[in-house]
C-alpha cells in the first residue's frame, strides 16, 4: 500500500521532526497514524521525505525523517488551459488533470463560458477553490509537485501564451488531424487548450491558430469540458517521454 502524503512548506532535515498544524491534526486524528507507521512529506515543489512516526499526540506527530529526495519535473511539461465551467465541474477538471499528471493549469475566460469570474471577491474565491483542489488531488495521487494554478486569462492573453510555448494544441471536435498523429516536442512547455461546454468559437480558433496552436481531435467521441483534459493527458503519457 502506498504511503500517505502530507504537505509541508519546507522539508525537515534527516532526523527528528514534528508534523503539526492542520496536516498534523489530520494525520493524528483522521488518519490515526501511530508509532511505527511510515508516511511521506511533500513540499509541493518536488521535494519528498520518507518518515517513521515515533509518537502520536492529539494534534501532531513526532517523526524520524529517514530519507529525502527531489523529483524533477518532466522534460515536457504540460499546461492545461481550461475554460471556465459552471458549478463544481471546473474543480472536477482540475482534480482529474492533476491526478493525470498536469504540471500547471491556466483558467480561460472563453467567449461561451457560462461561468464568469470577475476580478473581485467572487473570482478570487473561485480561483482559490481550483488551487485547493489541485493541492488535495496532488496529495491523493502521491505527487511530488502541486500544479500551479495561474490567474485567469482572456483569449488575447491566451494567444500570447500560445506564441511563447514550445507547442500548443486546441482540442476541437471538427479538427482534421488526431492527437495521436501529432509530432510532439521532446521538451519544453506544451499548452493543451480545452474549451467550454459550448465549444470554442471560430474567432477564438482562428486567433489561437494564428498564434501557432494546432486544432486536434482527441478521438471519435465528444467529451465533456471537465474530462477532456485528463483524457488528453492520458494519451500524451505514452506519446511522449512523460511516462518513461
Amino acid at each position: 500500500m502506498s504511503l500517505p502524503v502530507f504537505a509541508v512548506e519546507r522539508l525537515p532535515g534527516i532526523g527528528p521532526a514534528t508534523l503539526d498544524g492542520p496536516e498534523g491534526k489530520h494525520a493524528a486524528t483522521v488518519r490515526r497514524m501511530r508509532a511505527g507507521e511510515e508516511l511521506l512529506l511533500s513540499d509541493g515543489s518536488g521535494g519528498m521525505a520518507r518518515c517513521a512516526v515515533t509518537e502520536a499526540a492529539k494534534d501532531a506527530l513526532s517523526l524520524d525523517v529517514v530519507e529525502s529526495w527531489h523529483e524533477p519535473l518532466p522534460e515536457l511539461r504540460v499546461r492545461l488551459v481550461q475554460a471556465l465551467i459552471k458549478g463544481d465541474r471546473g474543480e472536477l477538471a482540475v482534480e482529474l488533470a492533476t491526478e493525470a499528471g498536469v504540471d500547471a493549469v491556466t483558467p480561460w475566460r472563453a467567449a461561451r463560458c457560462v461561468a464568469k469570474w470577475d476580478d473581485g471577491p467572487r473570482g478570487a474565491k473561485a480561483l482559490a477553490r481550483w488551487r485547493s483542489t489541485a493541492t488535495a488531488a496532488a496529495k491523493q495521487a502521491r505527487r511530488a509537485w502541486v500544479p500551479e494554478v495561474a490567474e485567469p486569462v482572456s483569449t488575447k492573453q491566451l494567444a500570447k501564451l500560445v506564441a511563447e510555448a514550445d507547442a500548443a494544441l486546441v482540442l476541437h471536435e471538427s479538427a482534421e488531424h488526431a492527437l495521436t498523429a501529432e509530432d510532439l516536442p521532446a521538451s519544453g512547455e506544451l499548452l493543451l487548450v480545452v474549451g467550454p461546454e459550448g465549444g470554442v468559437t471560430d474567432q477564438e480558433l482562428e486567433a489561437l491558430a494564428a498564434a501557432g496552436a494546432r486544432p486536434l481531435r482527441l478521438g471519435p467521441a465528444v467529451l465533456r469540458a471537465s474530462t477532456a483534459g485528463a483524457v488528453a493527458l492520458g494519451a500524451l503519457g505514452p506519446l511522449t517521454t512523460r511516462w518513461s
